[in-house]
């Protein structure tokens, strides 16, 4: 009798420990979005007092992303079923909605003696947290589609918006994210390091990476090997950004026109070495963008 009241006790007390932390991913969504809104309302008057010199040089990085790889990284599934929730229509009106981004590492449960144990989700409680987005009326879309919403006004799925952001390139984001994101039609975004983890280790290979994309994944960068971006000289971040950007286009034929900021470090104003290209910031829960004209860097974790 004992044991079977002992066995109750422990199953209340596990499902006690998922809903609070469902409740608390739900508030995270709801705090980020306050974080966006701020952001964006900055941005937007700072893109007012530089229109006239920053919007030639947005258009023209556009259409070089464009004529390198179609403009856009979304298949042609992922477009049908952007369509057919209601998304992918041009407005004419550019969209103002604030969107918040979720930010994941390695979908597993954390080893004994891990250092950093909050970079991992269990694969059971990772479904749990999308299950519980869905049913609070979220739907997961791409940076590529709220640019494209944001700056020209094309439509997105039918819900509230947000971005699911997958860091350094784990394996079981592969194995384990990719089956539940695909099960709600979802997808999500994948960062990957030009010399992060081999497969032998956990990391993600080549036909992984081309099997997210395959599946409707954005694919884009954290640069070459996760540096401390403000420690190096002009032409050292010059290739972590559009050095990796480069040769990720090159290797995947995808657009990567967003870069996350590889850590939580402050640094002070300074023009952008990426040639225009536009950067975010998953780990703050906010989008960075980067031109030569207004470079905007407003980081933290």
């Amino acid at each position: 009798m004992d044991v079977e009241a002992r066995r109750s006790r422990r199953e209340a007390q596990r499902r006690r420990r998922r809903r609070r932390r469902q409740r608390t991913v739900l508030s995270l969504v709801a705090l980020s979005a306050l974080m966006v809104a701020v952001v964006l309302v900055a941005s937007s008057g700072g893109d007012r007092r530089g229109s006239t010199s920053a919007g030639p040089a947005a258009a023209t990085d556009g259409k070089r992303a464009a004529a390198h790889a179609g403009g856009s990284s979304a298949s042609p599934t992922r477009a049908r079923r952007v369509r057919e929730r209601g998304g992918g229509v041009a407005t004419g009106r550019p969209g103002t909605r604030a969107v918040p981004i979720l930010m994941y590492h390695v979908i597993a449960p954390p080893p004994p003696g891990a250092p950093f144990p909050g970079l991992y989700v269990p694969p059971a409680e990772f479904a749990e947290q999308m299950q519980a987005l869905e049913r609070a009326g979220w739907t997961a879309v791409t940076p590529d589609e709220l640019d494209a919403y944001w700056r020209r006004g094309i439509s997105l799925p039918r819900g509230k918006p947000i971005v699911l952001s997958f860091d350094n390139g784990y394996q079981s984001q592969y194995t384990d994210a990719l089956p539940v994101l695909r099960r709600l039609g979802w997808v999500g975004e994948e960062n990957i390091q030009l010399t992060g983890l081999p497969p032998s280790q956990g990391g993600l290979g080549e036909a992984e990476i081309r099997g997210l994309v395959a599946a409707g994944w954005e694919l884009d960068t954290q640069g070459i090997d996760h540096a401390d971006l403000i420690a190096l000289s002009a032409s050292a971040l010059r290739e972590q950004i559009a050095g990796a950007r480069k040769t990720i286009q090159r290797r995947f034929h995808v657009p990567v026109n967003w870069f996350c900021y590889p850590s939580a470090m402050r640094a002070p104003r300074r023009s952008c070495p990426a040639g225009r290209t536009r950067v975010k910031t998953p780990t703050a829960c906010t989008v960075c963008a980067c031109s030569a004209a207004r470079p905007v860097r407003r980081c933290s974790r």
